[in-house]
């Protein structure tokens, strides 16, 4: 059986000290095994305070990254690509601190971003990520964490959209250090089989987000969830299924995931329900 966890943005953005000390204790209570924890801002969240919370309440921990506007490594200029170097590194002491053994989301480019590429550009690009990417993969893997790159949809970007485009982007970066972070949304938009994605994928895949088909609760919807479950086995994944979805009350947050109304009754029913679910995987 997979752990299961669920990402504070279900109720909050951006996540506290103060947050997580609220949530934590819940979470343990309705059987979650790991919390996931934004970085939208370094210093939101401590994580030395953020390990004793998540020890006293018996939670594991993974640790998202986040990409607005100014953070990237493709298309921009120096300073951008080095701070963007820097946040990452600082994502993966937190997740060191945490026990964390990954950073999550689109290490590659901000969310929203996108523009036309012919072929050639593409493979420019990717060649300009695999160089910029490989300071902070290295970094990671010296701290044993994995960063775990995750294609998104085409109207959040051009960068990264399919499992195969990813497995290119990345292809001589060390498996220790860079592999995929896998997000049934996206991956229900883009991949015409989600299942064979997965199967391609194969050892790269270092996480895994769940979610309904409208980004709600997983199960409740038409989703091949046996076939995804029988794939993620084939490739010997043990991490956990972590549900990504997001609060509605937030405007940043809605904005920028498109979420206009509330995609369950309650937030922590699309928390607990998700989690009955996936414990039937």
């Amino acid at each position: 059986m997979w752990p299961v966890g669920v990402n504070t943005w279900v109720w909050t953005s951006p996540l506290t000290d103060e947050g997580l000390l609220r949530l934590a204790p819940r979470l343990a209570a309705w059987g979650f095994d790991t919390v996931e924890l934004p970085v939208e801002h370094l210093g939101d969240w401590e994580p030395g305070k953020a390990a004793a919370v998540l020890a006293e309440a018996g939670l594991g921990a993974s640790v998202a990254l986040v990409m607005p506007p100014g953070r990237d490594l493709v298309a921009a200029g120096a300073e951008t690509v080095a701070g963007t170097q820097a946040y990452l590194r600082a994502c993966v002491d937190a997740a060191a601190a945490v026990g964390s053994p990954v950073i999550c989301g689109p290490a590659y480019a901000a969310v929203g971003r996108t523009w036309r590429m012919g072929p050639d550009e593409r493979r420019d690009r990717y060649a300009e990520l695999r160089a910029n990417l490989a300071p902070v993969a290295e970094y990671a893997a010296g701290r044993g964490v994995r960063i775990a790159v995750e294609p998104l949809n085409r109207y959040e970007t051009s960068v990264l959209n399919t499992v195969e485009q990813a497995l290119e982007a990345l292809d001589g970066l060390p498996e220790e250090g860079c592999g995929l972070a896998l997000d049934t949304y996206h991956l229900n938009i883009e991949e015409k089989h989600p299942a064979a994605a997965v199967r391609m994928a194969g050892r790269r895949v270092a996480h895994v987000q769940v979610c309904g088909t409208d980004r709600g609760t997983p199960g409740e919807d038409d989703f091949d969830w046996p076939g995804f479950a029988a794939a993620l086995r084939e490739v010997g994944y043990a991490g956990p299924l972590v549900i990504e979805s997001f609060t509605a009350e937030n405007q940043t947050i809605a904005t920028a995931a498109s979420i206009w109304r509330s995609l369950a009754a309650t937030q922590d029913a699309l928390a607990t329900e998700g989690l009955a679910f996936l414990r039937t995987l």
